[in-house]
């Protein structure tokens, strides 16, 4: 923690390290919760939850600022668990051990949590220093974002005062937000059938590891390897042909991020053992020559087991890898409308398996509601060729943009007032909460900005310093220009 207090901007840097030193993943917000709380009342502050959990925190205008139209700061509680298979860590006990390297904090082995832990930072750090020049001033802290935005659902209307929201969960210094995709949850069950191992079968287990990971929004449209594809890719190709049995498959921990690791425990003819090293072999060379320029550590490994379990019958074995496979992942579509954007998307977050269904979840996002109701009916048509139950559920709205945003118009003109350059005006393939926003308050004008943070929802997760310092620069000079309320 010594080497974040040594950076710039100092108070919210030292924010960030006490949020790094309270576990805070999703659903396990509450300790955060209660020392924020605990802060916000020992400050003198205006300080109060709402039913879904979320904080509100309240701070009178700088004297003679009064008049300026209230501002609302917005970040979520909550961090996405990932860590490396060897690292030894637990989210709800834990706390994360950010380090300094070279230009960058990163993560001992874990995410970092910047995904929104330096918005959240920032927002205190504007209540802590009184030399923050502001107007009436609100900090919104919402529950559980990363996984559903429970907290962003649950927000109810005349609660807040402000007429402004400046959401801080953006990962682009230089990157002006104005809109951004919405999504919804997909799961597959897939019954199984098993019976026990054939008499002269080896078990063994297939691991797919190195992969980089990483947002299943943010990241989707880089090519990334997904592990649960590229596992069930193999096993469509060479399954037959080695007369490979599944007795289980694991794969991702969360529908949100690029899962990175996949499992397979399978049982083969002995006599099959020897072709299946060499189709991994042949398997490994194909997929890092076409992902060779973004997995630079992917690795395909087998090991030998102890005979455990039941195998799944031919039939259900055939049904459940037919389905994984021919899921469609990545990006659907490219929008017409803003270049260079994703319009829709889904990821294959998570499948697991128990002795008697198969799970498969995935997470679709897209800028227009056909984009995500187009997805859906493809998914739930594969689901119906191999015989699986499949629901939808947790849809929330994507944030649509407004180009004649006032807010927006401002942060444009005071940063390249600060910098002499024009930031860029995007929309994110991302789930940001502003679209939810809009639902209680729909006269709020939003804008959403952030300092430089890559690989978010993935141990490789790491922010950007100097992008720090420019983020709060920009921050800090956009409360004081804040118009006059009307």
């Amino acid at each position: 923690m010594s080497e974040l207090s040594q950076l710039s901007p100092q108070p919210l840097w030292q924010f960030f390290a006490e949020i790094c030193s309270i576990p805070h993943p999703s659903y396990h917000e509450e300790a955060l919760a209660a020392h924020i709380l605990k802060w916000a009342k020992s400050k003198g502050l205006h300080a109060e939850r709402d039913e879904a959990g979320n904080i509100l925190l309240r701070k009178p205008a700088t004297p003679g600022l009064e008049n300026l139209t209230p501002v609302a700061l917005q970040a979520h509680l909550d961090m996405v668990p990932q860590k490396n298979n060897e690292t030894e860590h637990d989210f709800t006990r834990d706390p994360i051990k950010p380090y300094v390297d070279g230009e960058w904090v990163k993560a001992r082995g874990t995410t970092l949590g910047a995904d929104n832990g330096i918005g959240m930072a920032s927002a205190l750090a504007v209540l802590a220093d009184d030399t923050v020049e502001h107007g009436p001033l609100e900090v919104l802290l919402t529950m559980t974002e990363e996984t559903g935005m429970a907290g962003a659902f649950g927000l109810q209307p005349n609660w807040l005062q402000a007429d402004i929201l400046i959401n801080t969960d953006s990962e682009e210094e230089g990157e002006v937000y104005m809109g951004c995709a919405g999504g919804i949850d997909f799961k597959s069950h897939l019954a199984l059938s098993r019976e026990d191992i054939p008499a002269g079968y080896q078990t063994v287990q297939l691991t797919i590891k190195g992969l980089k990971g990483g947002h299943s929004g943010a990241d989707i449209h880089l090519g990334l390897g997904n592990a649960n594809k590229l596992l069930a890719r193999f096993l469509f190709l060479q399954g037959k042909k080695l007369d490979l049995r599944l007795i289980n498959f694991t794969g991702g921990t969360l529908r949100n991020a690029i899962p990175r690791e996949a499992f397979a425990t399978l049982a083969l003819p002995q006599e099959n053992l020897e072709s299946l090293q060499q189709q991994i072999h042949a398997y490994l060379s194909v997929i890092k020559t076409e992902l060779a320029a973004v997995e630079k550590k992917l690795a395909l490994q087998l090991d030998q087991v102890p005979a455990q379990g039941l195998v799944l019958d031919s039939g259900c074995n055939e049904r459940f890898i037919a389905l994984l496979n021919a899921m469609p992942n990545g990006v659907v579509r490219m929008s017409d409308d803003v270049k260079g954007v994703v319009e829709t998307s889904l990821n294959v977050g998570v499948v697991s398996m128990d002795e008697d269904k198969a799970e498969i979840r995935c997470l679709i996002r897209s800028l227009i509601d056909s984009g995500k109701e187009d997805v859906v009916g493809t998914l739930t048509a594969l689901g119906q060729l191999a015989g699986a139950e499949t629901t939808a559920k947790g849809s929330y709205p994507g944030w649509k943009p407004d180009p004649s945003s006032p807010v927006m118009k401002l942060v444009e003109e005071t940063y390249q007032t600060l910098f002499n350059k024009t930031p860029n005006i995007q929309v994110i393939h991302a789930g940001l909460e502003c679209g939810l926003f809009k639902k209680p308050y729909p006269d709020m004008d939003m804008v959403s900005i952030g300092p430089t943070i890559t690989g978010p929802h993935s141990p490789d997760e790491q922010v950007h310093i100097a992008s720090v310092a420019l983020y709060w620069q920009l921050l800090t000079a956009l409360l004081k220009a804040i118009p006059v309320k009307a």
